[in-house]
């Protein structure tokens, strides 16, 4: 049934938040920590996790 939900995460890859949201809002997905560091440029969010290094980013939609 719930095949998808047991997929091993890669450190090394950055996931799109639409394709793979956080399991835990405002919580690493490998880690479970609430400790990021993130940037916005060039219109993409990037968050990465400082105790796993777990990345995840979003593209942000421009005001026109």
């Amino acid at each position: 049934m719930e095949e998808k939900e047991q997929q091993e995460i890669d450190l090394d890859k950055v996931y799109e938040y639409d394709e793979f949201p956080d399991k835990v809002s405002g919580r690493c997905d490998h880690c479970n920590s609430a400790y990021f560091k993130s940037s916005v440029k060039g219109g993409v969010f990037l968050r990465e996790c400082r105790e796993c290094g777990m990345k995840k980013k979003k593209h942000l939609v421009g005001k026109g």
